[in-house]
């Protein structure tokens, strides 16, 4: 491989929410990690591997100058995010008037729900649920309505349309967000899907926030679709959000941006945002972008998530081997793991906290999955080099899931 997703890079001291676990994180080492184990990052969406070269290359180049005051964003940030999404996935016609900066991904979300939907009104979401939103709703006064997805025979989350239609017309829902590919479930939704769900939308007048954050990272073959891409109500009934915070693990540069189509709602979405003075894109960051959406960050990519297809083999060829009782969905996109380990807890007579405290003292932090509404679920994330991955389900076997054969 060209680039560098083995070396294990040692982010103590280096401001690192994953691996400098502090009273920020306490509810998640509250089992406390045992004497000689290291800590293995496995939680919070945040990979642990070095960024592109592209993305560093970019941003050292312009801080050789020395000034960083008030700018205007450059023709090749707006030229940037068009080429992108042009090359990856095939999208036509996105002008630079489309594109509008947003600090976060989330705060992108409130900002369109704020001119769709009155405070105290409901919002559909598929469940379970990305925490992020439980709590971003939550706590500015929207109501969130459920409708759980479904495995299918083969073990493949899929949309209950009819249940989805139950919930729009009993609860008067006229907002949706859509997680295109799903968090945490990993799922990457196939054209028909995507369209029945939109007819649905459009049948019940519902406006649609399509979370689309994971877009890039797309494994074995599956192809992401654009929600805006399906139809023509669908581009003008969508606002979707982006960013390349999780492709290239730029969370902490702070920059997302959103592709509104419909002027209406564009130009609603804009003044929504820039009500509080504070939404505004960071020099550097747009200099990561621009060197992010670039033919090596490009490359940078498809072998990322090639590393990324490999880690999700081994954990899941392990589990069906190892780990009996253990339940999963195996991830089609995203670097995240949902294990459901109901089978496992009723048999072992534990519960999902005591397994997570579990694995937590010996060195591999995981996460709560009950915060994203799986009742007797774990989320793990694998994006790191797969030496760690190995010694972390290592260490699950022998000290959590088979501790006592």
């Amino acid at each position: 491989m060209k680039y560098d997703f083995i070396t294990v890079m040692d982010r103590r001291g280096k401001d690192s929410v994953a691996a400098d676990l502090n009273a920020w994180t306490g509810s998640i080492v509250e089992g406390k990690r045992r004497e000689g184990f290291d800590t293995i990052p496995m939680w919070v969406a945040d990979m642990n591997f070095p960024t592109a070269p592209s993305v560093t290359d970019a941003m050292i180049e312009r801080t050789k100058h020395p000034a960083f005051g008030y700018f205007f964003p450059r023709k090749e940030y707006y030229d940037s995010i068009i080429e992108w999404h042009r090359t990856r996935n095939g999208v036509e016609g996105i002008l630079p008037e489309h594109i509008g900066y947003e600090n976060g991904v989330l705060g992108g979300v409130l900002s369109a729900l704020n001119i769709m939907t009155s405070k105290g009104g409901n919002v559909l979401l598929h469940s379970p649920t990305y925490v992020g939103f439980t709590g971003s709703l939550q706590n500015n006064g929207y109501n969130i309505i459920h409708s759980p997805l479904v495995l299918d025979e083969n073990g493949v989350y899929r949309m209950d349309f009819e249940d989805m239609e139950r919930k729009i017309i009993c609860n008067n829902i006229h907002s949706a967000i859509f997680c295109s590919p799903h968090n945490p479930c990993g799922r990457v939704w196939e054209r028909w899907e995507i369209e029945k769900a939109m007819e649905l939308f459009k049948k019940h007048e519902v406006f649609v926030v399509s979370d689309e954050i994971w877009s890039d990272l797309i494994l074995y073959g599956n192809k992401h679709i654009p929600t805006q891409s399906i139809s023509e109500d669908a581009k003008n009934r969508t606002v979707a959000m982006y960013a390349p915070s999780k492709t290239f693990n730029l969370a902490g540069l702070v920059g997302s941006y959103h592709i509104i189509y419909n002027k209406y709602l564009r130009d609603r979405v804009r003044k929504e945002s820039s009500l509080s003075h504070y939404n505004e894109m960071n020099v550097l960051s747009m200099h990561a972008l621009i060197g992010a959406y670039s033919k090596e960050g490009g490359e940078w990519v498809d072998e990322l998530c090639f590393v990324l297809g490999e880690n999700i083999n081994y954990a899941c060829d392990y589990i069906d081997k190892h780990f009996e009782g253990v339940r999963y969905s195996k991830p089609q996109g995203t670097y995240m793991l949902f294990l459901d380990c109901t089978e496992w807890c009723a048999k072992h007579k534990k519960t999902v906290e005591e397994v997570q405290r579990a694995g937590v003292e010996v060195g591999v932090i995981w996460q709560d999955g009950r915060a994203f509404h799986g009742p007797c679920h774990i989320r793990m994330n694998l994006a790191l080099p797969l030496s760690r991955v190995k010694e972390a389900f290592d260490r699950l076997d022998k000290y959590v899931f088979n501790c006592d054969k």
